[in-house]
């Protein structure tokens, strides 16, 4: 990008379970929670390091016993310390923000757990390197769910660039995403209006309104009416899309959540072994149908890649109900949370922003009106670094090489794993000033030189998604689609409040007030 704040070549198509409690946020009982502020701070650059001139380290941690370590290991991230605290405990224990430790789910699920963990900006962005690390089957993590359940093949999120299919798949994606690219904006609008509509009744008539289910219904209509123009409503589908979803994304992701369930039951059912395919076969046979008869022109195209068919509608499910569908379910509500702790000095700001800049534009949402929103899309960075939707990344080291960190330089050798949790690389004291507080306007003006320590969609948000990396294909819509809701939002709201508690993939969140446009 020339920009940070350019639109991209795809975008330009479109100008054609804990108890309930209001919006703070906490880490750890070793850091201070995170606040929220309208105002910005000054930004801190990173200085830089003479190649060779940091002292070098052996990477410190360990792995433990076999069998015991990982189980060990595992007990201590979900259970005894929590995600947070696990990483924290280590950072301060080694003295090191690069340390050996073993990631879940451990045995039996995963045969090698082991990891070296990577927890600053410095040394996180090598696991986007893809000269120096492979990403076969890791999408998620030191296991791989059976593919079974994407139809018995293997899924473009788990093919390394160097395979030729991923090449075909990925630029089969742009074309989806391309395709109907201009639908996009008009059916937001239409189905996020029926969203807020629905929760302003419900709120009305029970004193508060759940966000999260009526957001996953609205999440995957819009998805299905912009992308395949079909409403799920009108086929057999219905609306089980999204329950379905959630189910068949448990089978995958269940090893490395916690439900809140008592330590005695979830360990085994979740973390230990693999839950069966049969479980969700027939439901997911329905979504196969669905996206089957829905995805005519995207199927036709895939033949002229070459692309079966049948191949190409299993990607086609996977990239819009994982993850497209599975980030606007995680995201979404994150934001909301954000936004509204962040109070009403901040929700002036933005009314005036977005409506002032749909009145520059005839009174419609288009991209040149979005394009007047910076502080709209400063938020949505914000957003996006201080809780981003994907927070664990992997890679495989192809070769012996070096990594550093801020203080110490390590050597890793070919083969072995490399692990990155991503809120504390873009949390990093080192790069944000104030990094645990929300900050509205922390990317206007000099603060967009930070957004490449924004690293949401598998690489620096200042970089494309290309067909040799492994970039979000859809990185620029999901900014689009986060924008919009807080276009959405701002044009009806002049306020608002909520509630939130924990929940298995982020936030669950309860609309408790809202004040209508007043101008």
């Amino acid at each position: 990008m020339a920009s940070c704040l350019t639109v991209s070549p795809l975008l330009v198509q479109l100008q054609s379970s804990s108890k309930i409690r209001p919006c703070k946020w906490e880490r750890s009982s070793s850091t201070p929670p995170f606040a929220t502020k309208a105002s910005a701070s000054r930004t801190t650059s990173l200085p830089a390091s003479e190649p060779g001139k940091l002292p070098m380290r052996e990477i410190p941690g360990d792995y433990g016993l076999p069998f015991i370590g990982p189980i060990n290991d595992r007990h201590d991230y979900f259970y005894n310390q929590g995600t947070e605290l696990f990483f924290e405990s280590r950072v301060q224990k080694y003295n090191s923000t690069v340390f050996r430790a073993n990631m879940p789910p451990g045995p039996f699920i995963s045969s090698n757990s082991n990891v070296i963990i990577l927890l600053d900006a410095k040394s996180f962005p090598v696991l986007f390197d893809m000269t120096k690390v492979e990403k076969r089957d890791l999408f998620t993590g030191t296991y791989m769910p059976s593919t079974e359940l994407t139809g018995g093949y293997r899924i473009l999120s788990y093919l390394d660039p160097s395979e030729a299919a991923h090449e075909q798949l990925k630029r089969l994606i742009f074309f989806l995403l391309k395709y109907r690219s201009s639908h996009v904006i008009p059916e937001f609008h239409s189905t996020y209006t029926s969203l807020f509509q629905t929760l302003e009744k419900e709120l009305a008539d029970k004193g508060k309104a759940d966000f999260g289910n009526a957001n996953d219904q609205a999440a995957f209509n819009f998805l299905a009416r912009a992308f395949f123009d079909t409403n799920p409503s009108d086929t057999t589908l219905g609306s089980d899309g999204p329950t379905i979803i959630q189910k068949w994304v448990l089978l995958q992701l269940g090893p490395v959540l916690t439900l809140g369930l008592p330590k005695f039951l979830e360990d085994p059912i979740l973390h230990t072994f693999s839950l069966p395919p049969f479980l969700v076969k027939k439901d997911y046979q329905r979504l196969y149908e669905f996206f089957y008869n829905s995805s005519g022109s995207v199927l036709d195209e895939a033949v002229r890649l070459g692309i079966s068919k049948e191949e190409a509608c299993h990607n086609v499910l996977f990239a819009t109900c994982f993850n497209s569908f599975g980030g606007m379910k995680i995201l979404f509500p994150s934001m909301l949370k954000l936004i509204a702790g962040a109070g009403v000095k901040l929700h002036a700001r933005l009314a005036e922003e977005v409506r002032g800049a749909v009145k520059a534009n005839g009174g419609k949402v288009t991209m040149a009106a979005l394009e007047m929103m910076p502080l709209v899309k400063s938020v949505v960075y914000e957003a996006l670094r201080i809780e981003p939707p994907v927070r664990l990344q992997y890679g495989k080291a192809k070769r012996d090489f070096v990594i550093e960190s801020h203080e110490n330089a390590f050597s890793v050798k070919e083969g072995e794993m490399l692990f990155g949790y991503q809120p504390f690389a873009t949390k990093d004291p080192k790069i944000f000033e104030n990094a645990e507080e929300f900050l509205a306007d922390r990317f206007l003006g000099e603060g967009e030189k930070l957004l490449k320590y924004v690293l949401w969609s598998n690489g620096p948000e200042t970089e494309n998604t290309t067909l040799e990396n492994k970039q979000c294909a859809g990185k620029d819509f999901v900014v689009l689609f986060s924008r919009l809701l807080v276009v959405e939002l701002f044009l009806r709201y002049d306020t608002f409040e909520v509630e939130w508690k924990k929940s298995a993939l982020g936030a669950s969140v309860t609309l408790i007030s809202i004040k209508k446009a007043s101008f």
